[in-house]
């Protein structure tokens, strides 16, 4: 399956505005059972290329999801990772801080999530939650305990960008690949399926009134994730706005991604030397016995 990749990475220094950027596309496949197929492809090789990430023990993947309510994350995550072998994998959903959080610089609670070289990682929201919600609800910057002189409209947002950038930055240097998605999804559409999580009675426990109170603030979110696609999307950290409005597109357009970037790295089996050659026939002289 080609999939122009370029299409949805936002390049750095280009201001955003989403209202550019579709949240639907023509679909990638001809029919369900084909998405099937097409994704089923492209988790096999994403398995195979996980293994050779753990077995070079070179590289770490950080994958970074961020969205507004019911865009589909969850899924995302489920489907496109579904056949990588879960112990080479840690999924962290980061919400609300607690107590022992808020007394850590901002991005304490996620870098001590960080994948160890081998492993990919999975950020269900994260860091970025700080240029988010918190700017949308800059209230919540009171429980930060943040000395004032540091907490003005420019400083705070602009200082937040640039450790963030810093952070990425170093880890690239030290191994790891940051992929970062924003699914991008339409305000009707997450109406639409808010109303399916009300209707049907096993997606009940996934509504809630929080939900609806945050979708009050949808405009000013539209700015927020502009201002922090533009500023920190770069040639090494890029952001890719996936079309979410169809689940299976933005499924198969994330894996292809994932896979674009595995591939790009210089990974390779363990060479097998003449000691451990040695040591494997004696061993199989053992069992032969």
């Amino acid at each position: 399956m080609k999939i122009d990749l370029n299409n949805y990475r936002v390049t750095g220094g280009r201001r955003v505005r989403l209202d550019k950027w579709a949240t639907r596309l023509k679909p990638l496949y001809k029919s369900e059972k084909h998405y099937k197929e097409l994704l089923a492809g492209d988790v096999a090789e994403l398995t195979a290329l996980q293994r050779l990430l753990y077995a070079s023990d070179s590289y770490s993947i950080l994958l970074i999801f961020q969205a507004m309510d019911a865009a589909g994350k969850d899924g995302a995550i489920a489907h496109v990772l579904s056949g990588v072998n879960p112990q080479g994998v840690d999924v962290f959903s980061f919400k609300h801080p607690s107590g022992d959080e808020l007394q850590h610089d901002f991005l304490w609670r996620t870098t001590r999530c960080l994948p160890a070289r081998g492993r990919i990682g999975v950020f269900n929201r994260s860091y970025y939650e700080e240029v988010l919600i918190v700017r949308v609800h800059p209230d919540l910057l009171q429980g930060e305990g943040i000395p004032s002189e540091l907490t003005g409209e420019k400083i705070i947002w602009e200082g937040r960008y640039r450790s963030v950038v810093d952070l990425e930055k170093h880890l690239y240097r030290n191994g790891t690949r940051v992929i970062k998605f924003f699914l991008h999804l339409s305000k009707e559409e997450q109406r639409k399926r808010f109303l399916e999580r009300i209707n049907t009675p096993d997606k009940n426990w996934k509504f809630s009134q929080a939900d609806l109170a945050e979708r009050k603030f949808w405009n000013q979110y539209m700015r927020a994730y502009e201002d922090c696609l533009s500023a920190t999307s770069t040639k090494n950290a890029p952001w890719h706005v996936v079309p979410a409005d169809d689940k299976y597109n933005a499924r198969l357009i994330i894996s292809r991604v994932v896979i674009e970037t595995l591939e790009g790295l210089k990974m390779s089996y363990p060479k097998m030397t003449g000691a451990r050659r040695r040591e494997l026939k004696a061993i199989r002289k053992q069992l032969e016995k």
